[in-house]
């Protein structure tokens, strides 16, 4: 235990990879002595006092529009959002920025107005000593509070902009700047009013004005980002002192996974592969349906995480899975991972040097998919339009790649040497001790 008990105040987004990603950095914080509050949205009421955190919950929308939290799965509002916006991802990239892209800025923009009298008063409460939110939107109050903020970005790092990385969403390659400048045009021509209009807001609150077309502040303290080392954009673009990477950010909070004999005993020359497209991209029913017709014909073993509508679709006889997996506690199980490019699931891959498959869906997986596939750790394949050959093939050759596996313990041994959790408490230590120096 630390000789001071500080107060760390965490704001994740609603969704399973932020907030499990601040669950881990929360869970290092308590074993050094540490109090820690979750200002997560409501939905996540009771599922997070059992890690030993306070919650002080924030609903994101009124409460004749939000159905009962009592009730309601953990993140479910972009549950449905994803569910209902799921058809503009047959669309390429540039063309989601109106019809996904968007409506998805101006679905945050909504929850951070009506919520910002809520925060107001939990940090009131509170009292932190620091403030840490993992989010893509700027929330004022976290910012005029007085306490020092640590921001985290737990998406994919094209957030963090350069003239040497390929436009944020836009899943083109880095080393091809033929369609950056079309798609930024884009961008600013469907973001630029919807900008300015929550850019205004934000400055009413008391809050610094954002910088242009970006709809969150970086901190003055401290910032951290999760993606590892080896595909970072470090040559692409420059990063001040503020900046920390954490290579991975994998907890051990996650319950124990026995392997089922059926996965144990598999025919030789077969495979164990894991498969998840995340909380969000699982519901995708038509997705999994073909995904299972597929890979059940193949000699593989899979390890399937059904998602929230499991009860919709059965597996094939050579996998098993269920609504909820510990993925922590079985990716290290597994010889590789399809995985629809989740920032979660591509930093815990590497974590355990495991070679991806990625089929994106949405926001930054196109970037996540494309990084994997031009660093050599995977392959990218179109998620709506692959053939059955172009995934098996995929499958036995990354399997086969000896130079891959070769890579992949390497990367797995750097990584898991240096604690990227270990890492990012650091940096919130260091940032509230300083606080609590100069009050």
């Amino acid at each position: 235990m630390t000789s001071q008990q500080l107060t760390v105040l965490f704001m994740p987004e609603s969704a399973y990879g932020p907030t499990n990603q601040c669950i881990g950095l929360g869970n290092e914080l308590l074993k050094r002595g540490h109090r820690v509050v979750f200002a997560a949205e409501a939905s996540w009421k009771g599922k997070l006092i059992g890690f030993g955190f306070e919650e002080d919950l924030v609903n994101l929308a009124p409460p004749s529009d939000a159905s009962d939290n009592e009730d309601q799965d953990a993140g479910q509002f972009w549950k449905d959002f994803i569910r209902d916006t799921s058809p503009e991802f047959r669309k390429p990239t540039i063309d989601q920025l109106e019809s996904f892209i968007k409506p998805t800025w101006q679905a945050l923009i909504d929850g951070a107005m009506y919520c910002e009298p809520q925060l107001r008063e939990i940090i009131a409460r509170v009292k932190p000593d620091v403030i840490v939110e993992d989010n893509v939107l700027t929330f004022p109050a976290l910012l005029t509070s007085g306490a020092p903020f640590v921001r985290i970005v737990s998406c994919n790092p094209l957030e963090m902009k350069g003239p040497g990385v390929a436009p944020t969403f836009s899943g083109l390659p880095c080393d091809d700047q033929s369609q950056w400048q079309e798609f930024n045009n884009r961008y600013e021509s469907t973001h630029r009013e919807m900008w300015e209009r929550f850019n205004a807001w934000v400055v009413a609150q008391g809050a610094p004005a954002l910088p242009d077309l970006e709809f969150i502040h970086t901190s003055e303290h401290a910032n951290m980002y999760v993606y590892p080392q080896e595909i970072d954009y470090t040559d692409q673009r420059a990063l001040d002192s503020t900046w920390h990477r954490m290579d991975s950010s994998v907890r051990d909070t996650d319950g124990e996974f026995i392997l089922p004999e059926s996965m144990k005993n598999r025919p030789e020359g077969s495979a164990l592969i894991y498969l998840s497209l995340g909380s969000l991209g699982s519901a995708d029913v038509d997705l999994m349906r073909r995904l299972v017709s597929i890979l059940g014909k193949t000699q593989h073993r899979f390890i399937v995480s059904k998602g929230p509508q499991h009860s919709e679709y059965e597996l094939a006889e050579n996998m098993y899975g269920a609504e909820f997996l510990p993925q922590i506690k079985i990716v290290p199980q597994v010889d590789l991972v399809i995985t629809h490019g989740g920032n979660n699931t591509v930093t815990e891959a590497l974590h355990f040097g495991k070679p991806m498959i990625v089929l994106p869906l949405f926001w930054d997986q196109y970037d996540n998919a494309q990084r994997i596939d031009e660093t050599g750790f995977g392959v990218r394949l179109a998620t709506y339009d692959f053939t059955d050959e172009e995934i098996v093939s995929a499958i036995d050759r990354l399997l086969n790649d000896q130079k891959l596996q070769d890579l992949l313990g390497e990367t797995k041994a750097r990584i898991q040497g240096n604690s990227g959790i270990k890492v990012g408490a650091d940096v919130i230590e260091n940032v509230a001790r300083k606080y609590r120096e100069n009050s």
